[in-house]
């Protein structure tokens, strides 16, 4: 091994490390920017690692040197730019264009090394390449739809068609084929487009059927499909930065998946075949289409039972996200504990469009960690809540989940009916991504406020300021 092999087999594992704790530290809201810098750290050593290998080796020429350097350039300008100005409503469809374009890229990988093997292709070393193609190109297709559906540019109703079982059958049979005669060693570019081409449509067909609301956990598991397909590039390619990489990420996209369809008590399978999640579709819950009737209230209500509530129990949901209303809050909840009364925030664990969306939004308000309670801990508290602020949220909250025969029928919920009072902030009475009503709207501890969350909350802060200052 020569110097230059060692420093770089050196610069890996401190990479590596990088990733293993920068992944670590983004468990909790606290040290999540520490974990992502980490990270970075770890990317960009690898990076300058890989570009003084090119160099010593002398293989690559001008032209390349040009393409390379330009798509360096242009990937680093888009990506800063689109991060920096992205709203919190749109970080899951950046996420999972993020996820197409990983998964893309080891594909390409994969698709590159079989064309340029010129018939010397091992069976060692052809089984990642396939499985690099099939799973990025899976990744890929799949990925691009679930960023549409999450912009709102593809219906978030399940999309079927007519023979969509026939043709998914016949395009799996093909992966196999495919499959099967590439790793055979008869190398042949039109095995390798049928691999890839099949994987292209398997991913579309995978995604289309699958509702809105399901698509918190296909982000997630598309996010593991990306870390295997990468892992894969990194076998083919023999760097071992990408292998640990993409073993880290496919570990915990795998683990994340499976906690997400837990929380909503569906498997990944049940998912995947649209049994959850009708989007914008009409429900057959005998509840939906009924009329509704509710106690609608006014800030000024709303600011005086806070002002003279004891405890206090926010629940955001995608609600708070799309009307950008954390600062205001954040606010609110700083003005009832600086003044004795005690907040704390329910998180479920799949509020918002991705996981841990709640958690990412209200750390960027500086919302103390301490204030963030998971289900299980926010359950057991609202038995003693005077107030529960329910804030854009809908499904998270349904009582309909402990009853039988309706599409959220064993999704654990927040308990939120069981406070002394409930205050829910709504636009209108429209359905969340399950398509089925919500009877906490018609209880009789529950009154609506029909407003956007933004200025709701700023008239309630104003409400609650009078009341507290008298």
């Amino acid at each position: 091994m020569s110097t230059l092999e060692t420093i770089a087999s050196l610069v890996y594992l401190v990479s590596a490390f990088c990733y293993v704790i920068g992944v670590h530290l983004m468990r909790s809201p606290k040290t999540a920017k520490n974990g992502n810098r980490l990270s970075f750290v770890g990317m960009i050593l690898a990076v300058i690692m890989i570009l003084f290998q090119l160099i010593s080796s002398g293989r690559v020429q001008a032209t390349a040197w040009i393409v390379l350097l330009a798509g360096l350039l242009l990937g680093i300008i888009y990506g800063v730019m689109r991060a920096r100005k992205v709203p919190m409503t749109d970080v899951p469809q950046l996420v999972s264009l993020f996820n197409a374009v990983g998964g893309g890229a080891a594909a390409v990988i994969g698709v590159f090394d079989y064309v340029t093997a010129s018939g010397h292709l091992s069976l060692i070393l052809s089984i990642p390449v396939v499985l690099d193609v099939i799973i990025g190109g899976i990744t890929f297709s799949g990925s691009l739809i679930a960023t549409g559906k999450l912009s709102g540019k593809v219906s978030g109703k399940p999309i079927n068609f007519p023979g969509a079982k026939v043709i998914n059958i016949l395009v799996v049979i093909a992966i196999v084929i495919a499959a099967f005669l590439m790793i055979s060693g008869t190398e042949n570019p039109w095995y390798l487009l049928l691999a890839l081409f099949a994987s292209l449509i398997f991913g579309l067909l995978m995604t289309l059927p699958i509702g809105g609301a399901d698509m918190p956990v296909v982000v997630s598991l598309l996010n593991a499909f990306t870390g295997l397909a990468v892992a894969f590039a990194g076998f083919v390619i023999d760097n071992q930065v990408l292998i640990i990489a993409g073993a880290l990420v496919g570990a915990a996209g795998t683990i994340l998946t499976l906690q997400m369809a837990d929380a909503m008590n569906r498997s990944v399978a049940n998912i995947l075949a649209g049994g959850f999640g009708t989007g914008d579709s009409e429900s057959s819950s005998a509840s939906d289409g009924a009329p509704v009737k509710v106690t609608e209230t006014s800030a000024d209500d709303i600011g005086l039972q806070l002002a003279y509530a004891h405890n206090v129990m926010i629940v955001p949901g995608y609600g708070l996200a799309a009307a950008q209303a954390q600062h205001e809050v954040a606010e609110l909840a700083k003005l009832l504990t600086d003044n004795g009364i005690n907040v704390d925030y329910a998180i479920h664990p799949v509020a918002g469009r991705m996981p841990g969306h709640m958690n990412v939004l209200l750390a960027d308000v500086n919302v103390p960690y301490g204030q963030l309670k998971q289900l299980d801990d926010a359950n057991s508290m609202f038995t003693n809540t005077d107030v529960s602020l329910v804030i854009g949220a809908n499904d998270v909250t349904n009582p309909l989940a402990r009853e039988s025969g309706n599409p959220i029928s064993g999704m654990p919920i927040l308990d939120v009916d069981k406070s002394k009072s409930v205050v829910v902030i709504k636009r209108s009475m429209s359905t969340g991504y399950a398509g089925v009503q919500n009877p906490l709207f018609s209880l009789d501890n529950t009154k609506m406020f029909f407003a956007d969350a933004k200025k709701g909350l700023q008239d309630i802060i104003a409400s609650t300021k009078e009341y507290i200052n008298q």
